[in-house]
């Protein structure tokens, strides 16, 4: 089958570069879907978030509930939480999450494996995907539209 929009494959090494550019250029909302959140990781991208809630792009971040971590990750989820939530980020909850992906405008679509908000030292792959309707038919399939 041929791709009939743009796509590329991205590595943990190369993922956020490409990654911060798209959210960086975000005009409408950005969502973010991702099991774990780690201080650390967080910390890197907590500005950049930040900024598009200031300039008034909607922020959503979809992660697993606290009692579905071990200890050391339910306090950084804990933390973590209520720092995007302090800076104006509508947090959600999903039992069983293990969905690993983000969507940028209804255009821009990145699923694979790396945990967007946790990733440390693993090797990871990540697709992006620029197609409206692709993002489109996502959102639909994960029902993401009734919470946005």
């Amino acid at each position: 089958m041929l791709w009939q929009y743009p796509s590329g494959l991205y590595d943990q090494k190369s993922f956020y570069k490409a990654f911060v550019k798209d959210i960086t250029h975000a005009k409408q909302r950005v969502v973010i879907e991702c099991p774990f959140i780690t201080s650390k990781r967080l910390n890197q991208l907590l500005p950049l978030l930040s900024k598009l809630v200031k300039r008034g792009v909607a922020v959503t971040v979809n992660t697993k509930p606290f009692d579905e971590h071990d200890e050391l990750f339910r306090r950084m989820a804990y933390a973590g939480i209520a720092d995007l939530q302090e800076i104006g980020v509508t947090v959600l909850m999903t039992v069983g999450h293990h969905r690993k992906l983000a969507v940028i405008d209804n255009d821009i679509l990145w699923e694979g494996s790396l945990n967007i908000l946790s990733q440390n030292d693993s090797c990871e792959i990540m697709r992006r995907i620029q197609s409206a309707q692709v993002t489109s038919e996502t959102i639909a399939f994960l029902h993401l539209d009734r919470y946005l």
